[in-house]
């Protein structure tokens, strides 16, 4: 008797025991360990009528998953593919249903973050997105698997962009949001393709253009970048701007300004990035522009088509080598409330940006890897313009998140020393806008403004308008306009929320400018009129 109460005590103890350790928390981002009873961490329940085979493989994402996927509408029908091949590759039972929805990088991050529940499960991003939609909640953190998978396969300026603090938050996608330099080999010859200087005395001499947007801020901070200058943003917990860390009033921005003086006042210089100008009535023979181009640039240029890193400048005896932004494209995850489906579609995720679907999008749309296995194929290495890129980005930084106001304030620098404005003046005049900022009201903050071509905007001052009663807002002028006029309707200064117009005539946040053909209606003097609520943009005649 006393050994059976024995053994009884001791199974209770052990059930006791067995009930107190709870599982190991799960990570989404990972497949869940399979049960069954070679699993000892989560073994078969005793009631369980269907108890694991311990001699079959285990499947435990196994299923089929109902998702949305956004992605640019250039690759919509090559994702489909690459699910359906997923489907068909993957060792582990997963079936994606997937709707593959046009959603662009620069929309999926304002969608997400206005309505997270309706969002896509799976959506691309650019990199300038990522705090605000970790802020928002829109992306789910990787775990340690997943984060391993990032930071083993892709190139460090990617890591970068999806990582905060010490977690990782996303995929990169792409590494090919970068600029580098276009030049005709029958004007500049190889030797010089280093020296600014240089290049800008080949164009001069030949009666040739120089085409770098320098009264563009994206281009702007090459110059500043290059002597050692910062434009570092911080945002509160809700994603509002707090501070900025800028110096670009300084004795480093004085030097970067002064090689910026050698390129804006040569009569070669054009503010574009258009490979199109190796073809303009005056052609360019060196352009600053970026991927995107390389297929006109090749078309035009031909056998004579340069491609190379960008070159250095020089000032009091010290070079700098021009610096850049670099950007890249994202996929994230958004947050799920089932583990099991969230480690399937990281799955996905992985495979989507591993280094098969990666080539398959340089072959089809010519976007540059960030899978460091990619970057490193024959096929890669052979495009010119990518390993221009590459080189480049040792000299570049990731682009964070940036005040919309700054693109319209950083660009004045070029303008006022092209103009024959003082140096330091135009420094001055930088760092006192860039304080306005943060002491703009709320009730600026909150107004919507026109800007474009029309009255005296010149895109660089806004327009102002005045709420209406049924809360739409009218600008407070009425403009002449034509068939060349185009604008813009914005909120706080800034581009950070802006509407556009498609041809058909439809609102689109961060779109193409408005005109009047898309308007439908002839040249005039009109008042422009907004609905914040449904971002309809519509002209009434004075």
């Amino acid at each position: 008797m006393k050994k059976i109460l024995a053994l009884v005590l001791a199974l209770v103890m052990c059930l006791g025991l067995l009930a107190g350790c709870g599982p190991a928390p799960v990570d989404p981002t990972d497949p869940p360990a399979p049960t069954g009873p070679n699993n000892p961490t989560n073994p078969t329940k005793p009631n369980d009528p269907k108890p694991t085979d311990p001699t079959q493989p285990q499947k435990p994402l196994a299923g089929t998953y109902d998702i949305k996927v956004w992605v640019a509408a250039e690759i919509v029908e090559l994702t489909q593919q690459q699910i359906a091949d997923f489907n068909t590759t993957n060792d582990q039972g997963i079936i994606i249903n997937a709707t593959v929805e046009a959603v662009g990088e620069g929309d999926a991050a304002t969608s997400m973050t206005t309505d997270i529940e309706a969002g896509a499960d799976i959506f691309c991003f650019a990199q300038d997105q990522t705090a605000r939609l970790i802020q928002a909640g829109a992306l789910a953190q990787l775990g340690v698997a997943a984060s391993e998978f990032v930071t083993t396969n892709n190139d460090k300026g990617t890591i970068a962009a999806v990582t905060s603090g010490e977690n990782v938050y996303a995929y990169p996608l792409t590494s090919d949001n970068g600029y580098f330099m276009y030049y005709d080999k029958s004007v500049i010859k190889e030797e010089d393709i280093t020296s600014l200087e240089a290049l800008i005395a080949a164009c001069e001499g030949a009666g040739r253009n120089f085409s770098f947007e320098l009264e563009n801020s994206w281009y702007i901070v090459s110059f500043f970048f290059a002597t050692g200058c910062v434009s570092e943003w911080q945002t509160d917990p809700d994603g509002k701007f707090i501070s900025v860390n800028d110096n670009f009033n300084s004795e480093a921005g004085v030097i970067a300004a002064e090689g910026l003086k050698k390129i804006v006042t040569s009569p070669a210089y054009v503010n574009s990035s258009a490979t199109a100008d190796f073809e303009a009535a005056v052609p360019s023979a060196v352009v600053v522009s970026g991927t995107w181009n390389y297929e006109n640039a090749k078309s035009i240029l031909g056998d004579n088509m340069g491609v190379a890193e960008l070159p250095s400048f020089e000032v009091n005896g010290k070079s700098y080598h021009l610096a850049s932004y670099n950007g890249c494209k994202l996929m994230g995850v958004k947050p799920q409330t089932d583990n099991k489906r969230a480690a399937a579609l990281n799955q996905l995720v992985q495979y989507l940006t591993g280094e098969k679907c990666q080539l398959e999008r340089f072959e089809a749309k010519g976007w540059g890897p960030s899978n460091l296995a990619a970057q490193a194929s024959d096929a890669v290495q052979a495009a010119p313009h990518l390993v221009a890129l590459g080189k480049q980005n040792a000299y570049s930084r990731p682009q964070g998140q940036i005040h919309g106001s700054w693109w319209d304030i950083a660009k004045l620098i070029a303008t006022d020393i092209k103009n024959g404005g003082e140096i330091q003046t135009a420094l001055d005049t930088y760092k006192a806008s860039m304080e306005a900022l943060f002491q703009m009201s709320d009730e600026v903050l909150k107004a919507w403004t026109v800007i474009g071509t029309i009255g005296d905007s010149a895109w660089a001052n806004d327009l102002a308008m005045t709420e209406q009663a049924d809360g739409t807002w009218k600008s407070n002028e009425a403009y002449a306009m034509d068939e060349t006029s185009e604008f813009k309707v914005r909120q706080g200064k800034s581009w950070s929320n802006n509407y556009g117009m498609d041809d058909a005539g439809n609102p689109v946040l961060d779109g193409p400018n408005v005109t009047l053909a898309k308007l439908g209606v002839a040249a005039g003097t009109y008042y422009v009129v907004f609905d914040p609520a449904t971002g309809a943009i519509s002209v009434v005649a004075a």
